[in-house]
């Protein structure tokens, strides 16, 4: 079962509490008792260095007889001061139980054994101290003795009390807390129920950051960051699936409606076969985009070239130029590659070879019969670029950094000569392509000029952190 924030910090504050009340309640005792005892001993002291100077004075048992009247007088009716005097000669005894206190008695001069008498459910704590004979009387020990009972009272209703108040306190600390903790959470039940109101259709709103604590809006910015990233890949997505519908709509309708003509009524055999090469034609165009589609949306896992190899860039260009060769000579079109032709870096070069041929299929068919197209390699740092260029109308500024977006087309500041025959996502796998060997995409237009770019990573194997 899982408990809430607030009560988790209500237990924490309870035991916090509880840990801090024992231990000052384990001092507090501690120093009571040390000072209750302190006290006993010390009128304990003061009552037998009083008749210890009597007993020094008197050597004779006429004169005894004065001692113990003084500590008849001394000896309270409660029996909780008691006195007794342990001598060789009975003439100068004191007190009741001697023989058995005899017995317990005999350490040396100050604190003796507490005693327990009978009938008595707390010992007596005594001090004793030897008296050297004078005249008639021999040597004695006179042994003070006083109840314990009070004092051990005293603490034990001292604990009790501590007790009680730590709990009550303990008790206090807790619904304070649980008060502290509801008031202290606000913040977090109102960004808590904002969260819960984010619907799909208004996920351009955002979660207040105002009036929050420095905790929360490092964690409210946080989550904002989430969302607008994923209002963009919703709207990418709703982009993508509308795209996609109107890519697949058109070949699907020649289909559909080439289909349904050669079915009105009976069609001869160059009649049905030139339907079927036209449905070939189309479906031929709906199998690249899915093709298409499936490549894109494994880059978009993360996935990464494999199996590359390092590999001379200029001789891969020049391979996929031969495969343009016949177009090339068809449009009178001529391509040079500049820049630095000792250039490597890892490669898949089926991948590479794919990127490229995106690249000058697309020079190509933005470009009049006869233009001069170039492909410059070049090393940028880490980096190999390769960038082709060919002569045609300017690009805006502001369609340069969508043009390797999926299905974004600049027909009416783009044009060539020859329709265009693309889907809308060659330049969207070069971007593909390229993060896949840990490059990047780019294009400028220029002095009538237009270049289209991407790099692979020149050193070692690209890392799939």
């Amino acid at each position: 079962m899982r408990r809430s924030i607030t009560t988790r910090l209500v237990l924490m504050f309870a035991v916090a509490a509880l840990a801090a009340f024992l231990l000052i309640g384990a001092a507090l005792q501690s120093v009571l008792s040390r000072e209750l005892e302190r006290h006993q001993y010390e009128e304990l002291n003061t009552t037998l260095v009083s008749l210890r100077y009597w007993i020094q004075a008197i050597g004779t048992p006429e004169r005894w007889a004065r001692v113990r009247a003084r500590m008849d007088a001394l000896s309270p009716e409660d029996g909780s001061v008691r006195f007794w005097v342990l001598s060789d000669d009975p003439r100068f005894q004191y007190g009741k139980g001697l023989a058995e206190i005899d017995g317990l008695t005999r350490e040396a001069d100050g604190r003796g054994s507490d005693i327990l008498l009978p009938g008595q459910e707390r010992p007596f704590r005594t001090l004793s101290a030897h008296i050297p004979p004078l005249d008639d009387r021999p040597a004695v020990r006179l042994i003070v003795g006083r109840n314990s009972e009070p004092y051990t009272r005293t603490r034990e209703t001292f604990l009790t009390a501590l007790l009680a108040l730590g709990l009550g306190a303990v008790l206090v600390v807790a619904i304070s807390g649980y008060w502290i903790a509801r008031v202290g959470l606000r913040p977090l039940e109102r960004l808590s129920d904002e969260a819960q109101a984010l619907r799909p259709k208004t996920l351009s709103q955002r979660l207040q950051t105002t009036a929050l604590p420095v905790e929360l809006s490092a964690l409210t910015e946080a989550f904002n960051g989430a969302l607008a990233r994923l209002e963009q890949a919703y709207a990418q997505l709703e982009a993508f699936n509308a795209d996609v519908a109107h890519e697949l709509r058109t070949p699907l309708a020649n289909l559909i409606g080439g289909t349904q003509v050669a079915l009105s009524r009976s069609r001869s055999a160059p009649e049905l076969e030139e339907m079927l090469a036209s449905n070939l034609e189309d479906l031929e165009r709906l199998r690249s985009i899915v093709n298409d589609m499936l490549f894109l949306a494994r880059a978009d896992r993360g996935e990464l070239a494999t199996g590359r190899v390092r590999t001379p860039i200029a001789d891969e260009v020049r391979k996929t130029i031969e495969f343009f060769e016949f177009v090339l000579d068809d449009t009178g079109m001529q391509v040079r590659i500049e820049g630095d032709m000792a250039l490597q870096a890892q490669l898949e070069t089926a991948l590479f070879r794919r990127a490229m041929s995106n690249l000058l299929q697309n020079a190509i068919e933005h470009s009049e019969a006869g233009a001069v197209l170039t492909v410059a390699l070049q090393e940028e740092g880490a980096a190999t670029w390769i960038r082709v260029s060919n002569p045609g109308d300017p690009i805006a500024p502001a369609h340069l950094p969508l043009l390797f977006d999926r299905f974004y087309r600049v027909d009416a500041a783009r044009r060539g000569q020859g329709e265009h025959h693309g889907h809308g996502l060659g330049l969207a796998i070069v971007k593909a392509v390229a993060a896949m060997h840990g490059g990047q995409v780019g294009a400028t237009s220029a002095d009538g000029v237009n270049t289209f770019g991407f790099s692979v990573a020149s050193g070692a194997e690209v890392s799939e952190d």
